[in-house]
């Protein structure tokens, strides 16, 4: 079984063979500079924890070596208990390998380990979930045992002695496991079903990888600096719409392909360079693909149409090829090359003596960088029905997202990565809350005094979609809430810990984003994963109403939350592909893609032109043709006689992006309540982004607590 190693090796010879799928950029070699640079980003490196002691790499190592006898004794026990013959029973074999970051080499203190049982074609995968899983609780060093069988990708979690660990199960259509087993081997997915298939995946593409660059301790430095760029930049998190692990590696594993010879100092440098310059939408490919005519879907814009409106395509090397990014959204990959340009200019300084490497991996301030936020906060009464709906509504965030960025009067969402604790309120009942932050930057239209937005429905058809899937899944709870408010820069020190937020802006403007400050905040970016944070236990939130204040808030910034409004019918299922490596647990359904036929409401009183459509969405394989965004007149309950707050100031419009303390928006936060038998005629009900294939709701559903957002933007 291989296992990485941490030594890093600063030299590197020729490449003995050509790599990627074009010739090398340059093959020059590693100068002084260049090694004594590299060294310098080691150094930089170790206080954030991105390399592993040796005492706890071995134990690692132990940890396997455990784990894979135990697998070897089972499938010797299934064998027998299945009577094969007692001389294939000596040779059936049976092997732990594992993937992602402890395989690539680039695992942090404290990270998970993501592991693949491959068993014979006799061992069922109901042996996998029972037997085994039996096994695993006899064993004293067992821990935090859970099998989530029903999961997109099949899973059993366990904690073995003090070490998080994730196994998949593959059964194979072969009489024997040898130890030489190589899983790259096309061939191995013949007779497989789809689950053994993905669980195969996220292996395959790991070792594809590892074999498709020049130098393995150049990739893993390269690979160790970007990770930990991306997290201090928030950009992290390929279940927000940002990149994943996977994704980062083939990033950086293109880069080293193209620089087959520069060590890791060079090659940070040259991934900024290459991918502030990339032009998206053409793909990231570290192979030429293959078709190995097992007729399973792969990414190929040529015959799936859809494939041609994914913004990001960054294709996994192994069969059957993905693209591991289709949760990227326009915001996401505008942010996304913001930071590769930012990225670039720091680098360039560091290549001059400039600067240090730790300029490279500051902090910016996040709520600093923009006047407007949208705050989603998501509640529940329990702590295990708070972890619940938190994973639930972080996995769609990305659907709001895309509602808001087909709003024409918005030319950004920016979700923050992290999630935070709920604000903390004095009420007696206790109830669990988190919070996710949006930064939002509106366009600026010409000929235009003031200017209306309502993003009610962009909000609402967000909910929609959320609670259908609770309630189709049978995990809702009367009192799972989701609440969506808008704030301004100020109002956020109400919300959020001070160590988050600082009072003045910096005056380093990047692109059209507003001002950014670098703040080296005290999160831990050492854990390893696709959010990069795991989400806090929240204090406790009250479920009473609230008003916002312009200048203080004194109960908090919440009111009532939505319960789940009425379903419309649900859309046509959709056939889907084999996830990329980085999706384990949870993959997103077809119900997540934002529908093409949502716009947001909203009213200019005094413009001279038509505004600019809405770029087109991105699409997840199997949907249909876009249709033209449909504009509504307004949402049937927005008329209804409801409280509203208006703050409304006067700034100079040169400077209402920069400064935190000028402000020119009237806003008003509506919340109206349905009574359950007075629903909305059917022909005015608001649309839902859902196209789901989930059932429809029971009749007479919860009654509606609705939001309502709207903005009043004056020039």
């Amino acid at each position: 079984m291989p296992f990485p190693t941490t030594n890093q090796s600063q030299g590197a010879q020729p490449p003995a063979k050509h790599y990627g799928i074009t010739s090398p950029i340059s093959l020059a070699l590693p100068k002084e500079a260049d090694l004594a640079l590299t060294q310098k980003l080691t150094e930089a490196l170790k206080p954030f924890g991105v390399f592993e002691e040796e005492l706890e790499l071995q134990r690692r190592i132990l940890v396997l070596g455990k784990l894979n006898s135990l697998v070897k004794e089972w499938i010797r026990e299934i064998s027998e208990s299945k009577n094969l013959p007692s001389s294939l029973i000596d040779t059936v074999g049976g092997k732990i390998f594992t993937f992602g970051s402890y395989r690539l080499g680039v695992h942090t203190k404290g990270a998970d380990i993501d592991a693949l049982c491959v068993a014979p074609r006799h061992v069922e995968r109901t042996d996998f979930f029972s037997s085994f899983y039996e096994k695993l609780k006899e064993q004293e060093e067992v821990k935090d045992l859970r099998a989530v069988e029903e999961a997109f990708v099949p899973v059993i979690k366990l904690c073995f002695d003090g070490i998080e660990i994730d196994i998949l199960f593959a059964r194979l259509a072969l009489q024997t496991i040898p130890e030489n087993l190589d899983l790259r081997d096309d061939s191995l997915l013949k007779n497989l079903d789809i689950r053994c298939i993905r669980s195969l995946n996220g292996c395959r593409v790991t070792d594809e990888i590892l074999h498709l660059v020049p130098n393995i301790e150049n990739f893993r430095l390269t690979l160790r600096a970007i990770k930990l760029w991306a997290k201090r930049h928030n950009i992290y998190s390929n279940i927000l719409g940002f990149l994943g692990g996977v994704s980062w590696a083939m990033l950086v594993a293109r880069t080293c392909q193209l620089y087959p010879n520069a060590v890791a100092a060079t090659l940070v440098h040259k991934f900024f360079l290459v991918f502030s310059k990339w032009e998206w939408p053409n793909p990231v490919l570290l192979k030429q693909p293959e078709d190995c005519n097992l007729n399973l879907p792969v990414w190929d814009p040529r015959v799936t149409p859809s494939d041609r409106y994914h913004l990001m395509p960054i294709i996994t090397p192994a069969y059957p090829q993905q693209n591991s990014t289709y949760n990227v959204s326009a915001s996401t990959r505008a942010v996304m090359v913001d930071e590769f340009k930012q990225g670039l200019a720091i680098t360039d300084e560091i290549m001059q003596n400039k600067a240090e490497w730790s300029k490279l991996f500051e902090a910016p301030n996040f709520f600093q960088k923009y006047k407007h936020y949208i705050v989603l906060l998501a509640s529940a009464p329990t702590e295990k029905q708070h972890l619940e709906w938190v994973g639930l509504v972080e996995s769609k965030i990305r659907i709001l997202v895309g509602n808001l960025e087909k709003n024409e009067f918005i030319m950004l969402a920016h979700v923050n990565a992290h999630s935070f604790p709920g604000p903390k309120e004095g009420n007696d009942k206790e109830e669990f809350s988190t919070m996710w932050v949006i930064g939002i930057v509106f366009k600026k239209m010409e000929g235009s005094e003031n200017l209306n937005v309502d993003l009610t429905v962009d909000i609402q058809s967000f909910t929609d979609t959320v609670y259908r899937q609770a309630i189709s899944s049978k995990m809702f709870e009367q009192e799972m809430k989701i609440t969506a408010k808008h704030v301004k820069r100020r109002q956020l020190q109400q919300l959020l810990p001070s160590n988050v937020i600082q009072s003045r802006p910096s005056r380093r403007k990047l692109s059209t984003e507003g001002p950014r400050l670098i703040n080296d905040s005290s999160l831990d970016l050492s854990v390893d994963s696709d959010n990069s944070l795991s989400v806090p236990s929240p204090p406790t939130v009250p479920a009473a109403a609230n008003k916002i204040s312009s200048v203080a808030v004194s109960a908090g910034l919440f009111g009532p939350s939505p319960s789940p409004p009425p379903m419309g019918p649900p859309a046509a299922k959709k056939p889907s592909s084999p996830p990329p490596a980085e999706d384990k647990e949870r993959r997103p359904s077809a119900e997540e893609t934002p529908s093409p036929q949502v716009a947001a409401v909203a009213r200019t009183p005094s413009s001279s032109s038509p505004p600019p459509s809405p770029a087109p969405p991105l699409k997840r394989p199997g949907s249909p043709s876009p249709a033209p965004p449909v504009k509504r007149p307004g949402s049937p309950l927005a008329e209804e006689p409801s409280k509203k707050l208006k703050v409304e100031e006067e700034a100079r419009p040169e400077l209402e992006e920069e400064m935190a303390s000028q402000g020119d928006e009237a806003v008003e936060t509506d919340v109206k309540e349905l009574d359950p038998e007075q629903q909305v005629p059917s022909n005015q009900r608001v649309p839902t982004t859902d196209l789901s294939d989930v059932p429809l709701p029971p009749a007479n559903p919860i009654p509606v607590l609705k939001n309502s957002i709207k903005l009043r933007l004056s020039r």
